[in-house]
């Protein structure tokens, strides 16, 4: 019964917090400069939660070598992403190289 409450009581608070945000969406403005300056929060934590998964995939130190599959296929999957611009196809050949690299 506890576990019923705690999860009733997490997904409450989860909805007050985004149904907030929703309910003044219209009624308020940031300044331009702001909004601007929000473009960039997305791939500024998305950098931030895969930089460390990249770069310290034990977790206990920097390995920047060719035994590291994480960065040889962040680095494929970058240079894939930047040449199509397609996401999936980024997506799909990053995990697929990365795939084959632990496979060998």
């Amino acid at each position: 019964m506890n576990e019923i409450i705690l999860i009733t009581g997490m997904a409450a608070v989860t909805f007050f917090i985004r149904y907030g945000l929703f309910a003044v969406a219209g009624r308020f403005h940031f300044p331009a400069w702001l909004s601007q300056a929000l473009t960039y929060v997305p791939p500024a934590v998305l950098t931030a939660i895969i930089a460390p998964a990249l770069l310290m995939p034990s977790g206990q130190q920097i390995e920047l070598s060719l035994d590291n599959n994480y960065l040889l296929a962040g680095i494929m999957a970058i240079l894939i992403a930047w040449f199509s611009k397609n996401l999936l196809a980024t997506i799909v050949l990053g995990m697929a190289i990365f795939g084959a690299l632990q496979w060998l």
